[in-house]
């Protein structure tokens, strides 16, 4: 029998101030190549995906440790999730399929996502015990399921507590609470039981990140950077050389900023 989550009635909205912060950014490192996406995971090393949907991993002082090939099957990858350094997950939306590759990229195991009756996953997230968080957008229902694909807990359709279902495009887990992250209308917090938490209401970041005690993002000429625990939001507006950057990624210390093939790596404070 499928385990259903409990869905609180009580929802807290989450108000934040707004300040506006000078900060110091030093440039360490410029990657260059051909660099479709990357993303980092909390030990700074870097994964890159090329325009032949290739995967190479970098270590924190940008020298390859890793490359997965066998890439021609899946199609192009969606998302790229390297919450756990040692568990990677390769989300390729198309095909319903999850690859599952180890701290070296060696394929671990493939969740075909379509057997498991999810026909429409629109975004999966790691979960703290290393199983994996799936948004089925048809049936409007956060899951969570193992490496095989099979069932673990589902919350009810989402639709009965929100008359409108959020549209997630991310999925993060984080200090023991699940950030579901629709661009459109806020950001949704849940516990591991399915109960919602909080509506922090942020629209409109791109760069999306939950990363310890923050949540990142840009916009415009700003980047963001918004404290969970004291709803305040720090703007920082950018330097000229970051204007025109295609994508952002963050970690406690460090910027990561993508351009004209070019990746180029800051820290910051």
């Amino acid at each position: 029998m499928k385990r259903f989550f409990l869905i609180a009635i009580t929802l807290f909205f989450s108000a934040f101030a707004i300040a506006q912060s000078d900060t110091s950014l030093h440039l360490i490192k410029t990657i260059k190549g051909d660099i479709a996406s990357f993303t980092v995971d909390n030990l700074d090393n870097i994964y890159i995906l090329n325009s032949q949907n290739q995967l190479k991993k970098l270590n924190e002082n940008g020298d390859s440790v890793a490359v997965f090939n066998d890439v021609k099957k899946f199609g192009q990858a969606t998302l790229i999730d390297v919450s756990n350094p040692l568990k990677i997950l390769l989300f390729y939306k198309d095909f319903s399929t999850i690859v599952i590759l180890d701290r070296l990229l060696t394929i671990r195991s493939i969740i075909d996502l379509r057997r498991q009756n999810i026909f429409q996953a629109k975004a999966i997230g790691q979960s703290y015990d290393n199983k994996i968080w799936v948004y089925d957008e048809l049936e409007n229902k956060l899951k969570k399921i193992d490496e095989n694909g099979k069932l673990l807990m589902e919350t009810p359709d989402f639709r009965l507590l929100f008359g409108d279902a959020p549209n997630p495009q991310k999925i993060f887990d984080e200090n023991k609470l699940v950030y579901l992250y629709d661009s459109s209308r806020a950001v949704f917090v849940f516990d591991y039981f399915g109960t919602l938490k909080n509506k922090i209401l942020i629209t409109g970041w791109k760069n999306f990140k939950v990363s310890g005690k923050y949540i990142y993002g840009s916009g415009g000429d700003t980047l963001h950077r918004y404290e969970i625990s004291s709803f305040l939001v720090d703007d920082w507006k950018m330097p000229a050389e970051l204007k025109n950057a295609l994508s952002f990624n963050f970690t406690s210390d460090r910027l990561f900023a993508l351009n004209n093939g070019e990746l180029k790596i800051y820290t910051y404070h």
